[in-house]
């Protein structure tokens, strides 16, 4: 059987040659509702089917086309991640991460890991976006389980005290002031969590609730990458605010925030 880094390298050098980029500079990760305000970005130079790619599954949810754009914007060759897969999919934690190995493996030294999340914290309600400062792992699994990675790969026991690079959230506070910090707390879902389940993670120092991103970042920084990730709270957590929950919110969030998304990104691919 193959293994996973293995794979991220053969679904690497087909990109690069379905794609002509010999190599990327960033990879962005397009969670729910990002993808419009991505647009902001530029035209792609090309869009290529994950699933003609090796080792890549067909994501399944709605607001996940299973795509990598690339594009060239500023001095930096980006690629695009569309096609984000989770784990309450049926897939297992490394194919969760191989669009993140591939596009590393591709040459991409910064990775921004973008999701659509539920907020915790009352003061960022609905439209705002949080940086991620840290999270909190409650998926019960690791894209680092099983064999160990090959000899030329770093080993296992990753630290993950600067996680999410506090160097590039420095730098992105000095351009963007307002743009507020949070801890991300990951779960499987894919139902929502009840509100005694947020009033914990609420208690772990949580302030943000998703099912994805956790375990991207671990096997990104596995990489020796640099992450950054971006929250888009698209509806207050359960227990909150009154009211019940539903997928339509979180795709009508992102794409009423897509103007502001796009505003963002913008200003951030310069500066990483």
């Amino acid at each position: 059987m193959t293994n996973p880094y293995e794979l991220s390298q053969r679904a690497a050098d087909e990109l690069r040659a379905a794609s002509g980029v010999d190599s990327y500079d960033l990879a962005i990760v397009l969670g729910s509702g990002w993808r419009d305000g991505a647009s902001a970005l530029g035209t792609p130079m090309s869009e290529i089917s994950t699933t003609s790619l090796s080792g890549f599954v067909a994501p399944t949810v709605a607001g996940h086309s299973g795509a990598i754009l690339s594009l060239r914007a500023g001095d930096k060759n980006v690629a695009l991640v569309a096609g984000r897969v989770h784990l309450y999919e049926g897939n297992t934690a490394d194919q969760v991460v191989h669009p993140v190995r591939t596009v590393i493996a591709a040459g991409a030294k910064t990775v921004v890991l973008t999701n659509a999340a539920g907020g915790i914290d009352s003061t960022k309600g609905p439209g705002t976006v949080v940086m991620i400062k840290d999270h909190i792992n409650l998926t019960a699994t690791s894209p680092l389980e099983g064999p160990p990675p090959p000899p030329q790969y770093p080993v296992r026991f990753v630290d993950l005290s600067d996680l999410y690079s506090k160097r590039l959230r420095a730098r992105v506070s000095a351009v963007i002031p307002d743009l507020g910090e949070g801890v991300y707390a990951g779960f499987r879902g894919p139902h929502y969590e009840t509100p005694a389940e947020i009033l914990m993670a609420r208690t772990m120092g949580a302030s943000l609730v998703g099912m994805s991103t956790v375990l991207e970042a671990i096997a990104a920084r596995h990489l020796g990458a640099d992450v950054l990730g971006l929250s888009l709270v698209t509806n207050f957590a359960a227990g909150i605010a009154a009211g019940s929950l539903n997928h339509l919110e979180v795709l009508e969030a992102g794409e009423n925030a897509a103007s502001a998304l796009g505003d963002l990104l913008s200003q951030l691919v310069p500066i990483l």
